[in-house]
Parts: C-alpha cells; structure tokens; sequence
C-alpha cells in the first residue's frame, strides 16, 4: 500500500461540516450547529434538526433545505447561501472533483460530460462581464483550493510539468510514467497540471505503482490507439477508463487543471481532479503545494512559464526554504529553450543554487530529486 493524500477529515478544530456524515456527527456530539460552516450538503432530510439545534453565527453555503428550516435558521442568526439553479457545477463544492465526476455520462459523448458542460458555460459568461458569473467562479475555485490544501495534508508531494502535446505511444510519454510510478513508489504524492500528454502519463504512472511491470507496458498499447485527444475526446477518455477498468484500484495522485484551457481534457488517472477555472489560480497553487520539489519535462511556453513562476519564490524565499527543482533534457533547456543557463544564473550565491539540477535523462530525476533534499 503506497502513501496517498490524506482523506478529508474533521479535525477537532475544524468547523467545517462537508457531508451527511459528518453533519450527523457534529449533532450528535455538540448539540449544536453554532459558528460550524455547512458546505454542499443536501440537509432537506434534516429539517426537524435544523428547527431544533442551536444555529448561531452558523454558515451555510450551497445546502438545499426546507422552506421552513432556511427561514428558521436566518431568524436564528445564520447565514444562508442558497444553490444556485443551473449551473453545470456545485460553486461551493466540499471536495475535489475524481475523474469518474468529470465524465459522467461519457457513454453519451464527451459533449454530455460536466466538464464540457461546465466549459460550456465558463466559455458563455467569462466575456461577458457578469459580476455574479465571476463571483460563482471565484467561489467555486476558493473551495477547490480549500478541498485541495484539506486532501494534502501530510502529502510529500513532487510536481511533475510537461508538454500537453506528448502523445500517447511516444517514448516521453512512457518516460513520464516510468517518472510518475517511481516517484510514487518512493512515497511521494504526484501532482501535475491534471491535462494531457507528459501530464496523463505521470498521473498514469501513479495509478501503475502498486502493480507489476507488465500492467504499465500493457497499458501504454491499450492508450497508444488512441494517440491524443484529437479528434476525439470521447475515444481518448474511453481508451484510459478502459485501463482502470482492466487494472482497477490503482495509486493515487493529484491533476489541477483549468477550464481556461478547457478544449485541453482532464486525464482520468488522477484520482483527486482540482479544477480551477482561475489558470493563474491554478498554476500558482500547484507549484505553492509542490513541497517536496517539481520536476520539469521537456515542454514549450506554458513549462517555461512555470519554471520561472517556481524559481521566483525560491529566489526570494517567500515559502521558505526553497523547494527542489529538476529539469530533464540537457538539449532541450540548453539549445532549444535555453532556460537553464537563466535559472543557473539567477540561483548563483542564492539559497536556491543547490536546490537545482540538469539532467538528461528521465531515469536520472528521482535521484536528483533526493540528492537535492525532496
């Protein structure tokens, strides 16, 4: 059994209440709801509760209830935010998404899904100017975040970046899951941006940790038929549930990718999806809970982006220690981008310049990874 992020749980300073379980829970031991946070849960079968219990300064976000007891509960003191009607999302969401949310109804086409749905409707209202679609958008991420930072706690997570573009059947593609299975045989939580290519294949390398060699070889010949997720969606989701339905019960790891690049799909092999529709929110956030140090594959722009969103705190500080960073391919961050000699040269005299490394093959970064303290 592989270490895997910590299960949501109510700590006994925790005053949040985010499912029926955990509702009954608190009834039971507190007789009182007063000052707790509701988040997301249907409490239409709890009516006589709601109308007896102690609701002072209490909070509730997105809980359907009964006429009565949102009426008495607001006369009691309570805040109320209702659900919002329509939305392809839950804006007040408790948990993060799983990849089995995210392609409900995948069976009726990838169009059918919540999350082209909920591209769908980012896609209508984000130029259009609406202060309460952005208000439900900032909500939604806020809770995303706060899910995230709940699901991380005591996680030795290692970001993993890369290019979208790799495909399926490449030998970067099987480099990145070698990469993924073997960090998360180590201990670590991977994490990555949650999308396609070398991103798909880390979090593919995840779930392949607790089985033999053999399951990843095969999985990588079952994927390979469906190359990218161009054209199809559909055909690219179904050939990775096909895996997990094969090979079920695989290692967990974490994807945070945006509906801002949503014509890019989630990958299905992170078992924990943080879907932000923020990508500066998004970005920033995977790299801040990067603890453990983050390893860039070759990529283009947007991994270029995050190298240097990565080392700017690390330069300064501002975390704290700075956190490792890897990159692989001595070509490609030398000649073809040559971000490394930048990186090497603004770590130099810095805390950060022995928490960097070059290395050329994929194979080489969990050992690099642990030589610089990840």
């Amino acid at each position: 059994m592989h270490p895997t992020p910590a299960q949501p749980h109510r700590a006994a300073h925790d005053r949040e209440i985010e499912s029926l379980a955990e509702f009954d829970e608190v009834v039971a031991e507190h007789g009182s709801l007063a000052r707790f946070r509701v988040q997301a849960v249907d409490l239409t079968g709890r009516t006589a509760d709601l109308l007896r219990l102690d609701t002072t300064g209490a909070v509730f976000l997105g809980c359907p209830m009964d006429a009565e007891a949102a009426a008495h509960v607001r006369s009691a003191g309570a805040l109320v935010f209702p659900p919002v009607p329509g939305l392809p999302f839950d804006p007040y969401r408790g948990f993060v998404y799983t990849p089995d949310e995210l392609f409900e109804s995948l069976d009726e086409g990838y169009e059918r899904t919540p999350d082209a749905l909920a591209y769908a409707w980012f896609r209508r209202t984000k130029d259009d100017g609406d202060v309460f679609a952005s208000m439900l958008r900032a909500i939604h991420d806020d809770s995303v975040s706060d899910a995230l930072d709940e699901l991380l706690v005591g996680a030795r997570v290692v970001g993993v970046m890369g290019g979208h573009a790799t495909a399926r059947g490449s030998a970067d593609y099987a480099g990145a899951a070698r990469l993924g299975r073997e960090l998360t045989r180590a201990g670590f939580t991977v994490a990555t941006g949650g999308g396609p290519g070398a991103m798909e294949a880390a979090n593919l390398g995840a779930y392949a940790a607790p089985f033999t060699g053999e399951m990843l070889q095969d999985a990588l010949r079952l994927l390979a038929k469906a190359p990218s997720f161009r054209p199809s969606v559909t055909d690219w989701a179904r050939a990775a549930f096909e895996v997990r339905e094969r090979w079920p019960g695989g290692g967990a790891s974490v994807g945070v990718p945006t509906w801002f690049y949503g014509h890019e799909p989630p990958n299905a092999f992170a078992a924990h999806c943080a879907k932000y529709f923020a990508n500066a929110t998004r970005e920033d956030g995977l790299l801040a809970r990067s603890t453990a140090g983050v390893v860039f594959l070759p990529g283009a722009a947007g991994t270029v982006q995050e190298i240097f969103d990565n080392a700017t705190p690390n330069y300064y500080e501002s975390r704290g220690e700075p956190a490792p960073m890897v990159l692989v391919g001595v070509e490609h961050w030398t000649r073809e981008l040559p971000a490394w000699p930048l990186l090497r040269s603004l770590a130099r005299g810095r805390g950060m310049e022995s928490r960097i490394a070059l290395v050329d093959r994929i194979e080489q970064a969990p050992e690099a990874l642990k030589r610089l303290g990840g």
